[in-house]
């Protein structure tokens, strides 16, 4: 059905550039918002009607006229209706939609997605400070950006998959104390502990059990290997760096194990360290400075942000010499883009905000030529997880948050990848566990994988080799739910297409959820192993160029697609 619907827009764009030379680029077709309408609308009519100084609504009955005449029309549309002021509504004929099932089935896993077209992207996301374990917020940002790279890879892009954290700073330290006291035999509660963290001089430390973990294995002079460093504990508690580092690795190998279970494989780990001693961060200062683009005030050197749309000037460096927090940020973002990457995507909480004006104009005060809109953001809002209707906030694991592989243990990878997912995310998402465990029909992860499973179990009973469906005769399928659903399967190259322009992975959820429905509505309405073997093979077909696009679609998404539930 892509050749056909190629072929149809072909015969349009002709057909307008003879009637307004240079208009052949308006020939696009929607969906109608009424299924009833037919398969293809275009609006072409009513966008020419006026340079041309035509009554729209004749313009498309001419317009109508001229497409019945032309070969591909002949072949593959059934009618064409004049709706309104000048809409242009377009039935196919069933053998156009069939052509979808050929399609699917030629093409297997590579049904839907782009040849390469030699451009790359970095996608930095989860971005954890290894100072606990990671959150259901994390969680949420992990989901998001493995499923974005994977809609960026479908549609032909070299994909690099990035992890950044700060390994230095206020927080780093917090945890070095913290766990230094638990090493000392000290815990939350003791005189010692600092609990006030609106006191500069005596921060909050971390009170998770996770900390005392840490302290038990550093005293038992353990080895841990994360996936991007190995340290070995001394287990001299007065050793503070030993401690810190200890604790560092020990945290990014407890991340590395969030991360498999959530079937997650970065590229690259990046360190802020490493923008300061590799002299990135001094240099991207230095192009700030030799633009004209700061100037000193109060003891501090400031960014003239303002130049570049954002609220107010942005203080660089404090009085007390050390940067601000964004600086790092447009020297880290200066380095992607000398690493050749021409599109970068930041996936962050929306706490991050106020931080996207900063950068991007502390990017093109740099002049590196650095174009505008670099980088783009993703950023989501946290999620509220509910259990018996109840809200769950503390677990013992981290001491006060709800952490991811406590999610994945208590309900599955693909339950957590699929419910994180099916919302937009900017918006508010709250994670169900009883629904989200639930074998039924308003679990939406379980009524697409069992759809999958469903068509897997008649292809199992029908036994029979499914390369011969590919040379399967498609004109049995005639009835409204097997068009329907054939109507949705040649949806899916288009809706990945946008779904990865737009950033937007749940219209992907959305996607599966209406074609399992359809093909449930497709297998209550008609047998598929009847004795008709012509009228069979045709049914099979449709069934396995179905699972086929269930299959791709789960993958998108990072979620399995079973054979049998």
């Amino acid at each position: 059905m892509l050749l056909v619907k190629q072929e149809l827009l072909g015969s349009l764009a002709a057909e307008l550039d003879k009637l307004l030379p240079g208009t052949a680029g308006k020939a696009v077709f929607e969906s109608p918002k009424v299924a009833a309408h037919g398969d293809f609308a275009s609006t072409a009519a009513m966008q020419l009607a006026k340079p041309l100084k035509l009554n729209p609504r004749q313009l498309a009955e001419t317009l109508r006229s001229a497409l019945l005449a032309t070969p591909s029309f002949q072949q593959w549309v059934e009618a064409i209706d004049i709706a309104g002021p000048g809409f242009i509504n377009i039935k196919l004929k069933p053998e156009a939609k069939q052509q979808v099932v050929k399609e699917v089935l030629a093409a297997g896993e590579k049904f839907g997605q782009q040849p390469a077209n030699g451009r790359r992207i970095l996608v930095e996301f989860v971005s954890a400070n290894p100072t606990g374990p990671l959150h259901v917020g994390h969680g949420r940002q992990a989901a998001l950006g493995d499923a974005i790279c994977n809609l960026y890879a479908s549609q032909g892009w070299d994909v690099w998959r990035e992890f950044y954290y700060n390994d230095a700073g206020v927080q780093i330290d917090t945890l070095k104390k913290s766990t230094q006291l638990r090493a000392k035999g000290f815990k939350p509660g003791d005189a010692c502990w600092p609990t006030d963290p609106d006191n500069p001089e005596s921060k909050a430390f971390y009170n998770g059990d996770y900390i005392q973990d840490i302290a038990d294995d550093f005293l038992a002079k353990k080895t841990v290997k994360a996936d991007d460093r190995e340290f070995s504990a001394n287990g001299d508690v007065d050793d503070v760096e030993n401690i810190r580092q200890f604790a560092v690795a020990y945290l990014r190998n407890e991340q590395d194990k969030d991360l498999r279970a959530f079937n997650l494989h970065f590229d690259n780990y990046y360190l802020e360290s490493s923008l300061y001693t590799s002299g990135k961060v001094d240099a991207a200062v230095q192009k700030l400075q030799q633009a004209g683009k700061t100037y000193e005030q109060d003891g501090a050197l400031w960014l003239k942000s303002t130049d570049y749309g954002d609220d107010k000037d942005r203080v660089m460096r404090k009085q007390d010499g050390t940067y601000t927090y964004f600086v790092p940020d447009v020297a880290y973002h200066i380095a992607k883009w000398e690493r050749g990457f021409s599109k970068v995507v930041n996936i962050q909480g929306t706490d991050h905000h106020g931080t996207i004006a900063r950068v991007r104009a502390g990017l093109q005060a740099a002049n590196v030529g650095i174009p505008q809109g670099y980088p783009d953001y993703v950023l989501h809002t946290m999620v509220r997880v509910v259990r018996g209707g109840e809200e769950v906030k503390i677990s013992k694991r981290a001491g006060s948050y709800v952490t991811l592989r406590d999610l994945i243990e208590w309900t599955s990878k693909d339950a957590v990848r699929f419910f994180l997912l099916s919302r937009k995310a900017d918006t508010e998402y709250t994670f169900d566990i009883d629904l989200a465990v639930a074998q039924n029909n308003d679990n939406p992860v379980y009524y697409v994988q069992y759809a999958h499973a469903r068509i897997c179990s008649v292809l199992a009973a029908w036994g029979g080799d499914a390369a011969t469906l590919a040379d399967a005769g498609l004109a049995p399928l005639q009835s409204p739910q097997a068009l329907a659903l054939m109507l949705q399967l040649a949806k899916y190259p288009e809706m990945l297409a946008s779904a990865a322009s737009d950033f937007a992975p749940h219209d992907v959820t959305f996607y599966l959820r209406e074609l399992a429905s359809l093909y449930h509505s497709y297998y209550d309405a008609e047998r598929i192993l009847v004795d008709d073997e012509a009228v069979k093979k045709a049914r099979l077909a449709l069934v396995a160029a179905t699972a086929r696009v269930l299959h791709n679609g789960l993958a998108v998404l990072g979620v399995s697609a079973p054979q049998k539930m």
